[in-house]
């Protein structure tokens, strides 16, 4: 029997979903796995992620270590079926009081639409556990049923757990207001969970330091793994260098297009800059997906300016379509410029930045002040911002990125990459490891926390 530490890891948004959090999820579950833990991972399952919400990367799947035990729960798929014939006995014949019995079970239950996938979890985990220990368990949010999960797996078994925020569950990132009315069960979840956690991680210090505020029984356990770049999926090196020769200035982005995001401010800016004579003819490329759902893309279109039926406008902005992972980074080596458009405030770093880090191109940023995003890219030697959305002065950035591309040299290239270095995965996930191993080697503790709620 392998003496490896048995870690049960609650990810959700595993490959082949493409959430925005799939990378985070996908990246530590493969870092654990190299780094000697016998990993056991729970993810969505797949008619969820192909059927109901049509939001999937195939490409993914076999980024995931092969050493992984991938098990999929099950989940009521009550809030998203709307095929009739799908409903059971009460919803066909009393649709109303079906609704009202769904809504009554959360309320007295946990408060989200994945609480069927949660409780699954801990059933799976309990059958696996009695046939082989798990030693510690790892849960990622959102949702946040796998942080409920662990909470009752350790309630259970006394198996202890370490949360990881990808996201913030009673915190609005986008508009720094509450997620939930003050009576919400959430809040009294949040609580419960953070109160039994033997560690609890956030992507950023802005984002720990409010939680700490307002859990402050917690916060000693509360630290910062912030996001990074996964090697295994960008290889620079082996991308080809654009075509020589006279060409427009190229800027793109590549991401995910969300309802979130500053785009016309972003359009405009660059229809601005496009009048300078540096910028003449230049073009900004859009690559990746417009949103998370199929119902999404023409809103997305018309924000970006695009006429109906059209990848591109007037003003020289193009719609390239979604690239998988094979083609991320010629689409980096292609580029002169980069653009990271985000939306939300000052707890908003993305992932995506530290991809475009590692491109060691120049980077324009648009998007409101004081994101903690910021804070990573202050010391990135080719970071243009304007600190305002203001489209002009937005383009006066763009105007200055795209000079400082044209006469960028291979040593200031070198200069940002090795910026980057800092934020490679496996470098940022380490600690991590190191924690959860030493949690696996612990003695069992079955008492519950001080000051823990009932």
């Amino acid at each position: 029997m392998s003496s490896s530490p048995r870690v049960l890891y609650l990810g959700f948004f595993l490959p082949p979903s493409r959430a925005s959090g799939v990378f985070r999820t996908r990246a530590t579950a493969n870092h654990l796995a190299r780094a000697g833990f016998d990993v056991t991972a729970f993810g969505a399952p797949l008619r969820f992620l192909r059927d109901v919400v049509g939001s999937v990367d195939e490409s993914m799947v076999d980024t995931v270590d092969s050493r992984i035990t991938l098990i999929r729960p099950e989940l009521n798929y009550f809030p998203w079926e709307k095929d009739i014939r799908q409903f059971g006995l009460l919803r066909r014949n009393s649709p109303v009081l079906a609704l009202r019995a769904h809504r009554w079970k959360l309320r007295r239950g946990f408060p989200e639409a994945y609480a069927s996938w949660g409780w699954q979890c801990v059933r799976t985990a309990i059958r696996l556990h009695r046939k082989r220990p798990f030693d510690v368990v790892l849960a990622t949010g959102n949702p946040f049923s796998a942080f409920g999960a662990a909470w009752a797996i350790n309630l259970l078994l006394g198996v202890p757990y370490v949360l990881d925020y990808r996201d913030s569950w009673t915190l609005n990132q986008f508009t720094d207001e509450p997620a939930h009315p003050a009576d919400h069960g959430s809040w009294r979840w949040e609580r419960r969970v953070l109160s039994r956690a033997s560690m609890i991680i956030h992507v950023n210090e802005a984002l720990r330091a409010w939680h700490a505020e307002r859990y402050p029984a917690d916060a000693d356990r509360m630290v910062v793994v912030a996001n990074g770049w996964d090697p295994d999926l960008l290889d620079l090196d082996a991308a080809p260098p654009p075509a020589s020769g006279a060409r427009p200035p190229q800027f793109t982005f590549l991401g995910t297009v969300t309802h979130v995001q500053p785009l016309e401010e972003l359009v405009a800016a660059f229809r601005a800059a496009r009048a300078h004579p540096d910028l003449a003819g230049a073009q900004l490329s859009i690559y990746g997906h417009l949103g998370f759902y199929r119902h999404t893309a023409d809103p997305l279109r018309r924000r970006l300016g695009l006429p109906d039926g059209a990848d591109e406008s007037a003003d020289g902005v193009r719609y390239r379509g979604a690239v998988d992972k094979s083609g991320v980074a010629a689409v980096y080596a292609e580029a002169d410029v980069l653009v990271f458009c985000t939306g939300g405030a000052r707890y908003i770093t993305s992932g995506k930045v530290f991809e475009y880090m590692a491109a060691g191109k120049p980077i324009v940023s648009v998007h409101g002040p004081g994101i903690a995003a910021q804070e990573v890219l202050r010391g990135y030697p080719l970071w243009f911002t304007a600190e305002s959305l203001d489209p002009d002065a937005i383009a006066a950035t763009m105007v200055a990125a795209g000079r400082a591309a044209a006469e960028l040299t291979e040593s200031q290239r070198a200069a940002a990459r090795r910026w980057a270095d800092r934020y490679r995965r496996e470098v940022l996930l380490a600690p991590l490891a190191d924690r959860l191993r030493e949690l696996a080697a612990a003695p069992r503790r079955w008492r519950r926390r001080r000051g823990s709620p009932s």
